[in-house]
């Protein structure tokens, strides 16, 4: 959500630009542009309705960022620094779109990428990078969230099919997604492998497969999650990515994405800093947003650092601990509530009331 406002406050007092290159800026200007203009006007609208605004996927696929850090099958080959830039610049507008290019370029694509043999990513890649195909990633479980050790969900080989029965749940676009990726257990050798759900050609999900958008969310409304029941589900054995054996693929797949979480973060902080910037008028000066500027700095400092160290020594996998990230974002979470309690009362509507 967005607080009409202004958003070309310069929030880059501290000279950050300093540390980025060319490509760095003309990416950022790239994805700054597409949220104000075609983001920031709307999305009130669909976070009211709890909805995602659908309508801007052919201006997504045309950012050039779909796929991210992936390299070749038309992905962009982002480096990790330019792909928390993507992640904060669409943050900055709100963190449902944001959440989309995570879910379909992080997760399903990266899942692909990571654990599929090349005639599979060669087959599904590049249409998911032109927008053609929606991912989603299927892990999360009613019971277990997103504990890999503990999965429920179960696959047993039929022949030339795979049987999966199981529930998942909080699965981003897994209502809408062309391409699924379902976690489950292989009841030969209980190991969790990455099945690949495709829809039927008519745009029907295969019978087994039964989702709804969970309704009543207080966050993130304007990006749906599933709930998702599977009973019987025929999948192809061919659709068992290739390279998937253990709950530790689970892992490889969530830390190449993990660092993106602190930088999305960080656009939350950003934007309600120049919300509360643009808030003068009511009495807000400067110095009464410095200190949780201070703390933004830091952040962020740190943030590009570990870009560019991935970039330097060729990590392809950032090592960031979940309690780093963790208190990172608690802290920005902590600075947005401030920001915005400084607009009192308009900052918890995403636009003022009528006269």
């Amino acid at each position: 959500m967005t607080t009409t406002t202004e958003m070309s406050v310069n929030s880059d007092f501290y000279g950050l630009d300093d540390y980025l290159n060319d490509a760095d800026r003309a990416l950022i200007a790239r994805v700054r542009s597409f949220v104000e203009q075609d983001v920031t006007p709307i999305i009130n609208e669909y976070w009211e309705k709890a909805d995602f605004p659908y309508q801007l996927v052919p201006k997504f696929a045309e950012l050039g960022i779909i796929g991210t850090a992936i390299q070749g099958y038309g992905c962009p080959g982002l480096t990790r620094l330019q792909t928390g830039l993507v992640a904060m610049e669409l943050s900055r507008g709100d963190g449902s779109i944001n959440t989309f290019n995570a879910v379909h370029s992080g997760l399903a694509m990266g899942s692909i990428n990571l654990l599929g043999s090349d005639e599979q990513k060669q087959r599904w890649l590049p249409p998911m990078a032109r927008l053609e195909k929606l991912g989603a990633f299927a892990l999360t479980e009613p019971a277990h969230g997103s504990d890999s050790v503990a999965l429920e969900t179960s696959a047993r080989l039929d022949g030339d099919h795979y049987v999966i029965n199981g529930s998942k749940r909080w699965i981003g676009l897994g209502h809408v997604a062309d391409l699924v990726i379902i976690w489950a257990r292989d009841t030969a050798d209980q190991k969790v492998k990455a099945f690949v759900l495709e829809k039927n050609g008519d745009g029907t999900y295969p019978a087994g497969y039964h989702a709804e958008a969970i309704t009543g969310k207080m966050a993130k409304r304007a990006i749906q999650q599933a709930q998702i029941e599977i009973e019987g589900l025929r999948i192809p054995a061919e659709n068992l990515l290739a390279k998937s054996t253990s709950f530790r693929d689970v892992g490889a797949v969530l830390n190449t994405t993990r660092s993106t979480v602190a930088w999305e973060s960080l656009g939350h902080a950003t934007a309600a800093y120049e919300m509360a910037k643009c808030a003068e008028d009511r009495g807000i000066h400067e110095e009464d947003i410095m200190p949780t500027m201070a703390e933004w700095e830091v952040y962020i400092r740190v943030a590009v650092a570990v870009g560019r160290k991935a970039i330097e020594q060729g990590v392809a996998r950032e090592k960031v601990s979940r309690r780093e990230l963790r208190e990172r974002a608690e802290k920005m979470i902590r600075e947005a509530r401030e920001s915005t309690a400084l607009l009192m009362r308009e900052g918890y509507i995403p636009a003022p009331p009528p006269d």
